[in-house]
């Protein structure tokens, strides 16, 4: 119970006798001094910050792991997570590849949760469920979503329905993230060459407009159905060639600026809170041209965070992807969080394991960079508390 603010208060008065007069009013022989009063008071406690108390009873290795999305495939056996949930070393596991089932999830989510026993949260059960060509889980228990290219062509009223259901066939099955939707504007003139988004279906439409209004509603949607989303691709997939997972040419952008048009997409769809927004691979050379925007500060924090107002959660594309393979594994997660990133997705056990060691390391020899890592922890604790993965 929260305790009363005590006040003390302490008044002295000093009053001088009256003369009655023969007519019976009353007068003061003299003025008397004004009354002295003397208010103490003690301030009530600020309300309880349950993330911020997980955070401050946290290991450094706890902290780091908070940080670091695990994958699986849907070919592995679930046991291969076993060494990196056991010692926390994950926020959360990321199912890759269509195709996955309704009892393939569930023994998975089911694992997660005896793995997180004893560890200070929950972990995030993520998938790319978008519909069209990305949609990892499939068959009975679950719609079969169309392309965004045509969700962007109903109502909004009637995408916020069905994202709705997606949600809460997701939440049936144990998934608590959807990283959906996409918030990239593909021009109609680059939709075949576009290859991450354009040519796999994934934009709402072509103007930024469009795209914003949909993504809100998807997003709406799953939060309707209780799931939480993540906007993607900041800032913008749609005006490169390649895609960022496979190539290392065709991946800068050199059009989009910090006042860009195509950016109020994702304006307009962090207004209906998701819980993250999805940081590229790719390179803007008119923002940042030394450094992916996964590794800019310009970009997550100068744009996104501070232009933008942004100060949720910021969650990588995945690290593997050939557009940074120049930068060593074990400097990636360091890079991301020194930009002002959060959570670093990983398609890799042993990158991941590289990265943690990367991060941890700097931790204990950089206090600024400690400072950073408790930032982005804190961030992701607030997003697990809204979705009730807080122990």
């Amino acid at each position: 119970m929260r305790k009363r603010a005590l006040v003390l208060l302490v008044a002295t008065m000093t009053l001088t006798g009256c003369a009655s007069s023969v007519d019976g009013n009353s007068t003061p022989k003299s003025e008397p001094p004004q009354s002295q009063v003397v208010v103490q008071m003690t301030s009530a406690p600020p309300p309880t910050d349950a993330a911020q108390t997980v955070l401050d009873n946290m290991t450094t290795a706890q902290k780091v792991g908070q940080l670091l999305m695990v994958p699986l495939n849907l070919s592995d056996d679930v046991s291969v997570l076993d060494s990196v949930l056991g010692d926390g070393m994950a926020t959360g596991i990321l199912l890759l590849g269509n195709g996955w089932s309704k009892s393939h999830v569930s023994q998975v989510t089911q694992y997660a949760r005896m793995h997180a026993i004893g560890q200070p949260t929950a972990f995030y059960i993520a998938v790319d469920q978008e519909g069209g060509q990305v949609q990892r889980l499939s068959g009975s228990g679950f719609s079969k979503i169309p392309s965004a290219v045509t969700q962007g062509t109903w109502t909004p009223q009637k995408l916020t329905d069905q994202a709705t259901t997606w949600a809460q066939e997701l939440k049936a099955a144990g998934v608590n993230l959807n990283l959906a939707p996409v918030a990239d504007t593909v021009p109609s003139a680059m939709t075949r060459q576009n290859q991450p988004i354009g040519a796999l279906q994934r934009e709402f439409g072509s103007t930024p407009a469009t795209v914003g209004q949909h993504a809100v509603a998807f997003i709406k949607g799953m939060t309707a159905g209780g799931i939480q989303s993540c906007v993607k691709h900041f800032p913008g997939l749609g005006r490169v060639s390649g895609n960022t997972d496979f190539t290392d040419v065709g991946v800068e952008d050199t059009t989009t600026t910090t006042t860009d048009a195509y950016l109020s997409a994702f304006k307009k769809s962090m207004s209906a809170k998701p819980a993250m927004v999805m940081i590229s691979l790719a390179t803007y050379g008119k923002i940042d041209a030394k450094n992916p925007a996964v590794f800019s500060s310009k970009v997550i924090t100068s744009l996104l965070r501070g232009k933008l107002g942004w100060q949720g959660v910021v969650i990588s594309d995945a690290m593997e992807g050939e557009a940074i393979k120049s930068v060593p594994v074990a400097q990636r997660g360091v890079n991301f969080i020194k930009a002002g990133g959060d959570i670093a997705i990983f398609s890799s056990l042993s990158d991941l394991q590289k990265a943690a060691a990367g991060i941890e390391k700097l931790m204990n020899s950089n206090s600024a960079f400690a400072a950073k890592v408790d930032a982005a922890v804190l961030r992701v604790l607030r997003a697990k508390a809204e979705a009730g993965l807080l122990h």
